[in-house]
């Protein structure tokens, strides 16, 4: 596939203008059927806030994937597989209209990663060390789990103003740019970048209008997706993609096992992530997103580019990363029961 160039900009562009367009419409929708989200003990928010502008990013995203495969800047098959993401958009729309079991959620996403993997062919080579690996059944196993899980964090994560558009932002447009392979996933990355960046228009603290699980999953898909597309042509991708969103896994990975080890639901809504200690410590949802955006911009992307010049130290410098930023989460509170205290300033 071509790299990314004039063609791909252009489509970007429509897609951000498309979505920011279309979230205003979605705004106008969603406070007519009064899907509100109505703050309570769990939230993080404190006004009534319209949800599921995430429609707006998922249109947009598949509009400008159509228009990549007409041009010839995305194969068919990688256009198949993100349009797996329609079902997992679906079902989050359904939720954010009307609570529906986790079961059947969880169904719907384990179907769409299974789709995702036979239209991308399973798991291309990974860069284990110094050498590239075929994991064969077991590289499968990892993929599908790393889609299911992924869309699933990206839910878990979006909590604050601003915060999860921001990291799709960054995320796939850093991917794009510095990990995107010669599949076609630089091109999708950018476009579908341009559109999280047309909704973050509206999601920026103070928000107008929430995701909601139509777009947060969506996103998480996606991420996924492109990122294991992306090693088609670039075993080292997937790390240097694990890198990039290294934020979203450590927070959401080390909440996630610490709530399990006490027994809870790990499904049901809480304020346990780190970035939620530290918006009610900060008292401002803007500052911890400003914050996360600058370790991205200052610590991440570098770190991500020096790995795919690298590949050979590339899961090395994955795991490093990961495991530091965890320590960091976990110094900050990620997963500490709700009655206990944040850790303090000093």
């Amino acid at each position: 596939m071509p790299p990314v160039n004039l063609t791909t900009w252009l489509i970007a562009a429509l897609a951000f203008v498309l979505a920011a367009a279309l979230t205003g419409a979605a705004r106008k929708f969603v406070l007519h059927r009064g899907m509100l989200d109505v703050p309570n003990a769990r939230s993080s928010h404190l006004e009534p806030t319209p949800r599921g502008g995430g429609i707006a990013i998922v249109a947009a995203t598949q509009v400008g994937a159509l228009a990549l495969y007409f041009f010839g800047q995305i194969p068919l098959n990688l256009l198949l597989a993100l349009t797996g993401g329609v079902a997992v958009a679906a079902i989050g729309f359904a939720d954010d209209l009307e609570p529906v079991s986790y079961a059947l959620r969880l169904a719907v996403h384990c179907l769409a990663a299974g789709w995702a993997l036979v239209c991308l062919h399973g798991m291309a080579p990974l860069d284990v060390g110094s050498e590239v690996s075929d994991l064969g059944l077991w590289g499968l196993i990892l993929a599908f789990l790393g889609i299911v899980w992924t869309l699933n964090l990206f839910n878990f994560m979006d909590g604050l103003d601003g915060l999860a558009g921001s990291q799709a932002v960054f995320v796939l447009g850093a991917g794009g740019l510095i990990a995107g392979g010669t599949a076609g996933a630089g091109p999708a990355a950018l476009m579908a970048a341009a559109a999280a960046g047309g909704f973050l228009l509206w999601n920026w603290p103070p928000a107008k209008i929430f995701m909601g699980d139509t777009g947060s999953c969506y996103l998480g898909y996606l991420i996924a997706v492109l990122a294991l597309n992306a090693g088609r042509g670039l075993p080292a991708a997937p790390w240097v993609w694990l890198i990039l969103g290294a934020l979203f896994f450590a927070d959401a990975t080390i909440t996630l096992a610490r709530r399990m080890f006490r027994g809870e639901r790990v499904y049901k809504a809480h304020r346990t992530h780190a970035f939620q200690w530290l918006a009610r410590r900060w008292n401002s949802h803007r500052a911890v997103s400003t914050t996360a955006v600058l370790i991205n911009v200052t610590v991440l992307l570098p770190v991500g580019f020096l790995a795919g010049q690298h590949p050979s130290n590339a899961m090395n410098v994955a795991l490093i990363t990961l495991s530091a930023l965890a320590a960091v989460c976990l110094g900050v509170g990620s997963g500490r029961q709700e009655h206990e205290q944040p850790v303090t300033d000093s």
